[in-house]
């Protein structure tokens, strides 16, 4: 066979792998940073939606509907996520879209769901993406807000005063700084101290070396990967012995990877999946949790990331406003989005209403620490 043929027949093979849709199928786009600096949490989101997809399409689908999940990688990139935004309205017709991964992003295209009158539910965790509300625009992951407030309970009850805060400049960072200097001081704590790093800086002794002038009780370090295992490891090197209180930005796996032995003994929030066993047999998200992280290693011989965990709660949720409102027309989606009461997902149980686009409450995480290389729930 000459090269010509072989690569007929090679194109001929690929193209009856690509699974074929009807043309009754709900569209439902995504934007995930599946690549680029934000890819550990774009992959399994990305991953994550295409294994829900083909596990209800060999169900039947939604009300006898299949569905056809059209992803596209804005490689982390705020101007690519906008051109995917784009694509996916005007040319790709969607019912509704899942994403973006990051809070920068989101709130990059928000405005133009609102003028489109599409659903966007995001997989970012800014409070700005939901607050105030966008009668177009949810989240699934729990808020900045309710983290900061799991932190401080945790902070009081060891008898902490004088707290520092150690932030990335970047969206989520400097969402995070917001909330804790408006929590801080108004639950009876003192800001110690408020330093900032970049996103690609490699060293942050700088600032823990002011910080350890301030003389805190405890420092609260507001990043995602590879930031905070750097201040972890930076911690360690200037022989710091202040607790370190990490954000949910760093709640999988891959930190603890990163920070090696720094990270033993730091205490974060995290959403339950990172501690699927530790939860309770009775909890109402038990089933779901392990439903997930069974069906995630059958698929891709892997452990799940609780990121991964917002990409499914996005999906779960826009499939059972489309089931119960028996319509996967965008502004129905969006109108039963609203009415969803009391539904478990992998990062809480969620709850929208008019006025909350975000449906979570502190009760969505616990405090865990790491030990002997692991996720241990503290309560």
């Amino acid at each position: 066979m000459n090269a010509a043929k072989c690569v007929i027949a090679l194109v001929a093979y690929l193209l009856t792998c690509v699974p074929a849709f009807a043309a009754d199928a709900i569209k439902i786009g995504a934007i995930l940073s599946v690549t680029g600096p934000a890819s550990f949490l774009g992959e399994p989101e990305k991953n994550t939606l295409v294994m829900l997809q083909d596990q209800l399409n060999a169900a039947g689908g939604v009300n006898g509907q299949m569905v056809e999940v059209i992803v596209y990688d804005d490689e982390s990139d705020v101007n690519k996520c906008v051109m995917a935004a784009k694509k996916l309205l005007d040319q790709d017709q969607v019912a509704v879209v899942i994403g973006p991964s990051i809070s920068g992003n989101t709130l990059a295209i928000s405005k133009f769901f609102s003028s489109a009158e599409v659903p966007l539910v995001s997989c970012a965790a800014a409070e700005k993406i939901v607050r105030p509300v966008d009668p177009w625009v949810f989240n699934t992951p729990q808020l900045d807000r309710h983290a900061v407030t799991r932190i401080l309970q945790d902070a009081k009850a060891k008898g902490y005063s004088r707290l520092a805060i150690l932030t990335v400049s970047d969206g989520y960072g400097q969402a995070g700084r917001s909330v804790l200097k408006e929590l801080i001081p108004a639950q009876g704590f003192e800001l110690a101290a408020d330093e900032v790093y970049g996103p690609k800086d490699t060293d942050m002794t700088a600032q823990l070396t002011k910080i350890k002038g301030a003389a805190a009780d405890a420092i609260i370090c507001w990043g995602t990967n590879p930031g905070p295992a750097v201040v972890a490891r930076n911690r360690v090197q200037l022989g710091l012995t202040v607790p370190l209180y990490m954000s949910h930005g760093v709640a999988s796996n891959k930190f603890i990877e990163l920070a090696g032995e720094a990270a033993e003994g730091l205490v974060l929030p995290a959403g339950r999946l990172v501690a699927v066993e530790q939860v309770p047999a009775d909890h109402p998200q038990k089933a779901v949790l392990e439903a997930y992280v069974e069906g995630y290693a059958k698929a891709y011989g892997t452990q799940i990331s609780s990121f991964g965990g917002y990409a499914h709660d996005a999906f779960a949720l826009v499939m059972e406003a489309i089931a119960k409102g028996d319509s996967a027309k965008s502004t129905d989606i969006r109108d039963n989005l609203e009415k969803i009461s009391g539904f478990a997902g992998t990062s809480g149980v969620y709850t929208y209403s008019p006025e909350n686009h975000n449906g979570l409450d502190e009760s969505a995480f616990i405090m865990v620490t790491i030990e002997n290389g692991a996720w241990k729930a503290l309560n």
